[in-house]
């Protein structure tokens, strides 16, 4: 029955999907939604789209284990990153009305950059959006009590959501968004107050999470402790800003206010939501203390959904599962849409010239596809891997590769193609260096990438005039003796 409802819940998302499909005429209407969403739509989109399998399963796992501390990254690092963009990207972004990330990159810097950029981007969606597909197949295996295995749960879960991005684009994913938002923020506030009373009322709950230190946000102050955890912070604070999907939401927005107004909610929201995934994964110590402690060590992953099929009424379970799958679908056909459309305007376009619009939008609908099965086999083939681990890891490539360029082209005018191409370079090789050797154990990779980047584009930049002043030096000197 319940395993009933919730295809039949796919079937009615699908169905407002395809309805908003209607509104796509060209690749503005597919790409960023004609640039006609007004504020509240922004603002859901923005928030759907960081508030994913991550959010619901991978947070509440990593806090019962580290506490806020082991969460620096998302919601905190996440949400910031958001709001970062509302302040100080999106106005500057919005006025060049471009059609991806990586048009900026073009204009700004060239082609070389504009691809390696795009490459960059599109390499770090496999692990984001294999962890809305990872869960996805988790919830379908947990619904028919193992019948459906994980794999055949993420093929179709992947069908489902390819069935409305594939025609409706950025249209459809604002739409449902906004329904499966509004699904996902009653279903769980309805949860928690269930949980809360199941445990005893709130005030135990948090009283437990206190005893147990889940509070502790600050590393130890140790040097080491506290390099990790700002390289924590800034890896999707950082590195989720030169993002096409976070860039897609501002360009669709309707106008400018509501470009920068719209991801500042959205963050500040979801931080804040965030939250209740944490208390009722910390209700469940207190609701089965011997089933969650078992869980724990060797899924916390489950520990929520456990919760609700064995101690909640059906009507609950039935809520949980939609808001859950509202969570997972909203994020996944967000960053199914957006990698795809880089690919296709960024880089297929060097290879075969934009012939007519028409033909633009096909072949962007066979991106989305072949994007599709790619993700599906990569989560098929990390299966048991941390849904947590799959998207942290998945922006350290952005932070070394894209961040700075972006960073400095849009705040400092001597920023050069030459700084742009040595920040990338010295950045990825650094990062990869400390990723693939022990270093990586004593100084965290990203944030050693980071500071290398930034000291390629500053070297890079100013190179041509240190030799120009250098030269004219000796010229004088010459010229002197």
């Amino acid at each position: 029955m319940l395993l009933g409802l919730v295809f039949l819940y796919l079937l009615v998302t699908i169905a407002i999907g395809l309805w908003a499909a209607k509104r796509v005429k060209n690749t503005t209407d597919f790409a960023i939604a004609g640039r006609h969403l007004p504020l509240i739509m922004v603002i859901t989109t923005t928030f759907a789209t960081w508030f994913g399998s991550e959010t619901v399963l991978g947070i509440p796992a990593r806090f019962v284990e580290s506490g806020l501390n082991g969460i620096v990254e998302d919601p905190f690092g996440a949400g910031t990153c958001l709001i970062l963009v509302g302040l100080f990207f999106a106005a500057k972004l919005y006025k060049m009305t471009l059609l991806t990330i990586s048009d900026y990159y073009r204009e700004r810097y060239g082609r070389k950059v504009e691809v390696v950029c795009s490459i960059t981007i599109i390499l770090s969606y496999l692990g984001w959006v294999s962890a809305q597909v990872t869960a996805l197949g988790l919830v379908f295996n947990l619904l028919s009590a193992g019948a459906i295995s994980v794999p055949v749960g993420m093929m179709i879960g992947t069908a489902s959501i390819l069935a409305y991005t594939l025609f409706g684009g950025m249209w459809s994913v604002a739409v449902t968004d906004f329904v499966q938002m509004i699904i996902l923020v009653v279903g769980l506030s309805i949860i928690a107050f269930v949980a809360a009373d199941l445990a005893g009322g709130a005030g135990k709950v948090i009283e437990l999470a206190q005893s147990k230190d889940l509070f502790r946000f600050l590393p130890e102050p140790s040097f080491s402790e506290v390099m990790f955890f700002v390289a924590a912070a800034i890896t999707m604070m950082f590195g989720s800003i030169p993002q096409q999907d976070v860039f897609q939401r501002v360009m669709s927005a309707k106008d400018q206010k509501a470009a920068t107004r719209g991801p500042v909610i959205g963050g500040i929201s979801y931080i804040l939501f965030a939250f209740v995934p944490m208390f009722l994964v910390t209700s469940a110590l207190i609701i089965m203390p011997e089933k969650a402690q078992q869980l724990i060590s060797e899924d916390p992953q489950k520990v929520i959904p456990t919760l609700v099929l064995e101690h909640m009424p059906f009507i609950m379970q039935v809520i949980f599962f939609g808001a859950l799958l509202s969570a997972l679908k909203s994020t996944a056909s967000a960053t199914l849409l957006a990698p795809s459309v880089t690919f296709v305007e960024n880089i297929w376009r060097q290879f075969f010239p934009r012939v007519s619009d028409k033909q633009e939008l096909r072949t962007m609908r066979i991106a989305v596809l072949l994007f599709s099965i790619a993700v599906c086999t990569y989560a098929i083939a990390l299966e048991g891997t941390s849904i947590y681990d799959m998207v942290s890891s998945a922006y350290q490539v952005t932070l070394v590769g894209a961040f700075i360029p972006l960073v400095f082209g849009l705040y400092w005018k001597r920023a050069t193609t030459q700084g742009a191409i040595f920040s990338i370079t010295l950045g990825l090789v650094v990062w990869i260096f400390f990723l693939i050797t022990p270093y990586g154990e004593e100084i965290p990779g990203q944030l050693a990438g980071l500071i290398a980047a930034v000291i390629g584009m500053l070297a890079g930049s100013l190179m041509k005039q240190i030799i120009a002043n250098t030269h004219g030096v000796h010229h004088k000197l010459a010229g002197g003796a």
